[in-house]
């Protein structure tokens, strides 16, 4: 089937579509749909003339492609989301062992219920990759992959299940690493607090252990915060070439 210009500039939207819808950096579900579509269309405009577009389709392949495209957009999108995932873990784990687990609210960003350090994590991951202009270089690979990986069918290599276990796996590794300062703070606290009951069996550790766990998780939060952003800096370049990878086991 040939394809008009119309439908070339429709095929050129299919990467970013995914890449807006799916990371929350450029807007998630909790934006409003206007500057969502706004934005897909821009980068859609941008891309059109520089990437190349077979003229024609056969018509059993036509569904092939779509589907490739949209593949190949939500692996680029992952690269984004896993880092902010990541961070969101760790910051699951630290409130987790500082007893905040019934302090839930709903995250605007992922639409789920998470404890307000899952939260805050998360901003921060974000606000990270904001101001190191990570962005750009998630948009550059955007425009790059149309180069590496044209608009057209292609085969599935059997290395995407790896790359995925990999980019799962850079989530976990990421969210135990920001999560390990402050909870290996408070199992060092639990070990005290154990010594302490067996000392003075008389103490109440019901009660003053929570307020305990607490007082030395936020002290441990406040001296280490600062580390957070040299770790979401250094997991970037290894997420993005993973989303890159599953991409181009698309080829």
């Amino acid at each position: 089937m040939d394809l008009s210009p119309i439908l070339v500039f429709a095929m050129a939207l299919i990467r970013p579509s995914l890449l807006v819808l799916a990371t929350p950096l450029f807007g998630g579900t909790f934006a409003p749909a206007a500057p969502k579509i706004g934005l897909v269309l821009v980068l859609g405009a941008f891309m059109a003339p520089v990437i190349g577009v077979p003229r024609t389709i056969e018509p059993g392949m036509f569904l092939t492609v779509v589907l490739r495209e949209l593949l190949i957009g939500f692996g680029l999108a992952m690269a984004v989301r896993l880092l902010q995932a990541g961070a969101e873990l760790g910051g699951y784990l630290t409130g987790f062992q500082m007893g905040l687990s019934y302090a839930a609210l709903v995250d605007p960003q992922s639409g789920v219920r998470n404890n307000i350090l899952a939260a805050l994590y998360g901003s921060i991951a974000v606000m990270v990759f904001l101001l190191t202009n990570a962005h750009h270089e998630v948009l550059r690979a955007l425009a790059t992959s149309y180069e590496a990986l044209p608009i057209g069918a292609g085969v599935v290599d059997s290395a995407i299940a790896d790359m995925v276990a990999r980019m799962f796996g850079l989530m976990f590794t990421l969210g135990v690493r920001l999560s390990a300062p402050v909870v290996i703070t408070l199992l060092l606290v639990e070990v005290v607090l154990g010594v302490m009951a067996r000392v003075a069996p008389t103490l109440n550790l019901m009660v003053t252990a929570a307020p305990v766990r607490l007082l030395v998780g936020w002290m441990a939060l406040a001296l280490t915060i600062r580390v957070l952003p040299d770790i979401l800096i250094r997991a970037f370049p290894q997420a993005l070439s993973l989303g890159a990878r599953t991409a181009a086991a698309l080829r």
